[in-house]
């Protein structure tokens, strides 16, 4: 493997410092630089850090926590490439994310930062593709799927809850660890009427389901998935059609939970047979359901979270992969709901 040799180093003055990282194979670098040096800007921007590149040296400056974590960062990046994968803007702030912190023995109130080989080495694999985790909770929600029967993912959009978890049925699946997958939703949106949809019942309820054939789609290729479907190796289903099953060996995953009644939650939860995993995912503020009608999800969790072989991972927007402004999205409806209930609070005092 080509290794990136740093070259260190210019101090400026107390506070900043320079470093020059050089890389051996010039072909890597438009894709680790990016187009007009994005990738470079972006780990600038997130690091707080001036990285210019000149030829095959990238010129670091900045405070010396923030050149070593670049330089992490770079190295990280240069690897991959040579493994064959593409770099982009997404694939930096993984590996941002991924930054572990540790204590420098050397400055008792700092800290520097290391590469998480751990998480690094936690790997879901598909026909397709390799999923690989973007953020430490990620990381362990994986591992929580290979280790456990029943994990409950929660947390906002664009944290990789669903999409991870159909990785995670696709590869039983295909390593024979179950007979069948089964894919399941709340037929309740925001606002819209099964009734007065178009078609028969399958055209109803495949657009409510359309988010796990996306996400199949990314696994396996779609002739694959569409045999898997008509041989009933796939079920995708509406949460109604569970009631009075029993799933056995089966990899089950009921998503958009927070839609659930309570006692469709617990039919839900008493369906799973021998030999079954199963997988709920949910955001519990963003209910669909009436007003007057409590989530079986966050009904659920205070009820069974204390039972042994149950995992729940909790993401927050700060584990949020998407485009950078769906994370800050995110972020500002959380600090809004928290301003309103101050002011409840308040009030009422």
């Amino acid at each position: 493997m080509s290794k990136a040799k740093p070259a260190r180093k210019q101090i400026h003055h107390k506070e900043a410092e320079t470093l020059n990282v050089f890389f051996d194979n010039n072909a890597y670098l438009p894709i680790l630089y990016g187009d007009r040096d994005e990738n470079l800007e972006r780990i600038g921007q997130l690091l707080n850090v001036s990285a210019i590149s000149r030829g095959n040296m990238i010129s670091i400056s900045g405070k010396r926590r923030d050149i070593e974590a670049s330089e992490l960062i770079l190295n990280k990046l240069y690897k991959q490439i040579e493994d064959g994968k593409d770099i982009g803007p997404t694939e930096v702030d993984a590996a941002i994310r991924m930054l572990a912190p540790v204590a420098d023995p050397k400055q008792k109130k700092r800290k520097r930062y290391a590469g998480d080989e751990a998480d690094s080495d936690v790997v879901i694999k598909t026909m397709k593709k390799a999923v690989v985790p973007y953020s430490h909770v990620q990381a362990n929600y994986m591992r929580q799927l290979f280790d456990s029967d029943l994990v409950f993912a929660l947390g906002p959009a664009g944290t990789g809850k669903t999409y991870i978890a159909v990785a995670m049925a696709v590869y039983a699946l295909l390593n024979k660890k179950v007979e069948r997958v089964i894919l399941s939703r709340p037929a309740v949106e925001a606002g819209e009427k099964i009734g007065f949809l178009p078609g028969d019942i399958k055209d109803k309820i495949d657009p409510f389901l359309r988010p796990l054939y996306d996400a199949l789609f990314d696994m396996m290729p779609a002739e694959r998935v569409q045999q898997c479907i008509e041989n009933g190796e796939i079920e995708l289903a509406p949460l109604a059609y569970m009631r009075g099953r029993t799933l056995s060996n089966a990899f089950v995953i009921l998503d958009e939970a927070q839609n659930t009644t309570r006692t469709q939650m617990k039919m839900f939860l008493t369906r799973m047979g021998e030999y079954s995993r199963m997988v709920i995912t949910g955001d519990i503020t963003q209910v669909d359901l009436p007003k007057d009608v409590k989530s079986g999800l966050a009904d659920c969790i205070p009820k069974i979270e204390h039972i042994e072989g149950i995992s729940i991972v909790r993401f927050s927007n700060t584990d949020v992969v998407r485009h950078e402004l769906a994370a800050r999205i995110v972020k500002a409806y959380d600090d809004w709901e928290a301003k309103k209930n101050v002011s409840l609070e308040t009030d009422m005092d």
